[in-house]
């Protein structure tokens, strides 16, 4: 089984049995406060004060997880969140 063989195996597991990942977002130079902050309450489900707080995270400290769960369930947010010209990843 060749190496990319076994990630997308390892890949499709981790999808089905549901283990925990985050979606971090990261700070950039161009994106306003504002802009995050309704991306994270119309896309994470944020709170105002929730979505606020993750912005100051990221603004200061460079990154902050915004939303747990499956991968099923994160991957169309991080989607959306890209769309929206914001830097996530899901760990």
């Amino acid at each position: 089984m060749s190496v990319k063989e076994k990630e997308k195996k390892d890949y499709s597991v981790d999808e089905q049995k549901g283990d925990e990942h985050q979606i971090i977002l990261y700070n950039d130079d161009f994106n306003t406060f504002d802009h995050v902050i309704e991306c994270l309450i119309n896309i994470c489900d944020h709170t105002p004060l929730q979505a606020e707080q993750c912005t100051l995270i990221v603004h200061y400290k460079g990154k902050c997880s915004v939303k747990s769960g499956t991968l099923i369930d994160l991957k169309p947010k991080l989607k959306r969140l890209i769309d929206a010209n914001l830097s996530a990843e899901i760990i």
